[in-house]
């Protein structure tokens, strides 16, 4: 090695740090040398290891206060709820509460978005704009229901015939109500209850009979009336698709059992097991106490009708101010909200309030700028809370100024516009305003306003081996990944078009804009070849085939409204019988509520068909004593016939000028 080399070499050596032993051998202490300080002994381990007993963790910067509590009922079950409370603010430093009951965990309810020192966190939006406007938030696990003692039942009925206990969601809210306005320091005394869905229902029951705090509620899409038009039935035909909310609910306390579907696309999995009680039976849910009563009681009985709420709630004075939300395109429970205030407005002194809002279920706690395909050019949820629902409930439960909210807040999809309106429906079969105008379905497949000449009728077959989907497939499980489940109702309705079973009719192009303000009623005229038969009817807006403003909606079909109706229920849902084979019979049902413009170019359409599958369970066309334990004989093809022109099938449109 030359000099040049060794020299760079030592003065590379000289500049490295040292390196030391992969064994770290500590360098030996000389006797009676010092200790250095690295190297003095550390305490021992302590008693009870190094978790300590209590930790106060750093929560200056947070602007509420989590606090978790448990509140005994009368029967001595202990309910767990947990308090987001603001810092600082109200008045005084006493704020209201606003009380959600809910099976779907407390937890769960206020860590919705991890952790950190704002409301929005770890609440909804909707719930984070209630704690910002200075309100407490308590979410409640219903009795039996995560962290709750007690036994859940689903919908628990009011105490009588149907529920032998001494409690009831009436009962556990007034001890709940009882406790915080006692037990929370920063509470103000005043109390209001919302939710949604099922949450929305426990706020109805809080109704019955109220706690002297109580002094507002807001239930959004309540689950109201189940049978009628609510979670398992529509008019008789059983929601099949729900058979997994109903599984993961009640399989166990926490809701932890995952349903699993045995394909990814519903359609194929619901058609090999044949009935949904089949399916049921397949899948364990025999030994799941609520799914017995729903197969036990198909019909319209006094189970379903003693537990409807708008019927409770009817039979006494509303004596809270409640705030009622809809969505007008509610995925689940479409029915209830109307129900109810058509249910009480009459005797309530004032205090019902109806919200129509251009959403899917639940979705006026989130953003709402559009839904599916269909924009609204603004956030309706968000304006909703913060020029509707806050302001009311300040005045209640602040008593703050009047919030000058109308009876009916509405939004008018079409023109996407929000509408102050005295009243609802603005027009609708009777005792309103105006009454429904006819559209006739015409030979040829037409619409008319004119009644039209002649008779005359459209076929096709239903086969219960190749039943309508009620989107384009594949149908993914409700609340499975990829689901858009919550969309479903805005869907392109060309897909049903093209099947040979469906029946479609259409108008020519609007004129000029035609206003919808109410109930749509189906008068449909029809027979059948079988002793039973579903019918589904669909009222659409089709978009022109141009449509500059957004290119891809054009020719879409948006469905306004649209429903089933089970044959055998046809004169008394509490009776089925058969359908006279071969023998045209009229159905009268009602679609759900719209508050919709069709606007000049785009037309009308109506389509009608027997099977909705795998949403609805299928009809097997042949009368048998319950559709859940249909075997696979009785599913039969059958031929269908709708009769048009003169004494023939209309709809009923709430048209409003």
């Amino acid at each position: 090695m030359s000099l040049k080399k060794l020299a760079f070499l030592a003065a590379a050596l000289a500049l490295a740090p040292p390196v030391f032993a992969e064994s770290h051998v500590q360098p030996a202490v000389q006797p009676g040398g010092d200790i250095p300080p690295h190297f003095q002994p550390v305490a021992p381990i302590p008693k009870g290891g190094d978790i300590p007993q209590r930790f106060v963790p750093p929560r200056a910067e947070f602007q509420y206060v989590r606090r978790e509590v448990h509140i005994p009922m009368r029967d001595g079950a202990s309910l767990y709820a947990v308090l987001i409370i603001p810092r600082g603010g109200g008045t005084g430093g006493k704020h209201p509460i606003m009380l959600d009951r809910t099976p779907y965990s407390a937890d769960k309810a206020t860590e919705r978005g991890g952790f950190g020192p704002w409301p929005e966190n770890i609440l909804s939006p909707l719930n984070a704009e209630l704690v910002r406007a200075g309100y407490i938030v308590a979410v409640e696990d219903v009795r039996g229901k995560y962290k709750s003692e007690g036994d859940y039942v689903m919908n628990r009925p009011l105490k009588g015939p149907l529920n032998p206990t001494s409690v009831d969601h009436s009962t556990d809210a007034w001890d709940t109500i009882e406790w915080l306005v006692k037990n929370v320091p920063e509470s103000n005394g005043r109390v209001g209850t919302f939710g949604t869905s099922y949450d929305g229902f426990t706020a109805l029951m809080t109704l019955v009979n109220p706690h002297p705090a109580l002094k507002a509620s807001v239930p959004i899409n309540p689950m109201v009336d189940v049978w009628k038009g609510d979670d398992w039935f529509h008019n008789g035909a059983f929601r099949q698709e729900m058979i997994g909310y109903v599984y993961g609910q009640t399989a166990n306390k926490k809701s932890e059992e995952q349903w699993f579907s045995g394909a990814y696309d519903d359609y194929a999995t619901f058609l090999r097991h044949g009935s949904a009680g089949e399916y049921g039976r397949a899948m364990g849910m025999d030994q799941l106490p609520f799914w017995l009563r729903l197969t036990q009681h198909p019909a319209y009985d006094e189970y379903w009708q003693d537990q409807a709420v708008d019927r409770i709630l009817a039979a006494r004075p509303l004596t809270v101010p409640t705030l009622l939300v809809d969505s007008e395109w509610d995925q689940e429970d479409i029915y209830g909200a109307p129900a109810v205030f058509d249910a009480v407005k009459r005797g309530d002194n004032g205090n019902a309030h109806l919200v129509l809002g251009p959403w899917h279920h639940g979705q006026a706690n989130i953003s709402a700028y559009s839904l599916g395909p269909i924009e609204w050019g603004s956030d309706t949820a968000k304006w909703f809370r913060q020029n509707v629902m806050i302001p009311f409930l300040d005045e209640h439960l602040k008593a703050g100024p009047p919030a000058n909210i109308a009876r009916v807040t509405a939004f008018e999809a079409g023109t996407n516009q929000w509408k102050q309106l005295n009243d609802w429906p603005l027009a609708c079969a009777a005792g309103c305003p105006a009454n429904l105008t006819p559209l006739y379905l015409t030979p040829g497949n037409g619409m008319s306003f004119a009644v039209p000449g002649g008779r005359a009728f459209d076929s096709y077959v239903s086969d219960p081996a190749r039943p309508v989907t009620y989107r384009a497939r594949p149908n993914l499980p409700p609340y499975g990944p990829n689901s858009s489940w919550r969309q479903w109702l805005v869907d392109d309705q060309r897909f049903a078009e093209a099947r040979t079973d469906v029946l479609t009719y259409s108008s020519a192009p609007m004129s000029e804009p035609l206003r919808l303000a109410g109930t749509p009623l189906v008068h449909l005229v029809a027979s059948t070849s079988g002793t039973d038969s579903d019918w589904i009817v669909k009222l659409i807006d089709v978009y022109p085939d141009q449509y500059p403003q957004k290119p891809e909606l054009g020719g879409y079909e948006l469905a306004i409204a649209m429903d089933v109706m089970r044959g055998r229920y046809r004169t008394d849902p509490a009776h089925p019988s058969p359908v006279p084979a071969n023998q045209p019979v009229s159905y009268e049902f009602a679609l759900p509520q719209v508050d919709y413009v069709v606007q000049p170019g785009h037309r009308l359409m109506i389509q009608v068909q027997s099977t909705w599958f795998p949403l609805y369970d299928r009809n097997p066309q042949t009368f048998v004593p319950n559709i859940f334990f249909a075997k696979p004989g009785d599913y039969r093809a059958q031929t269908q016939r709708v009769f048009t022109g003169t004494g023939g099938s209309w709809i009923g449109l709430p048209i409003v000028h």
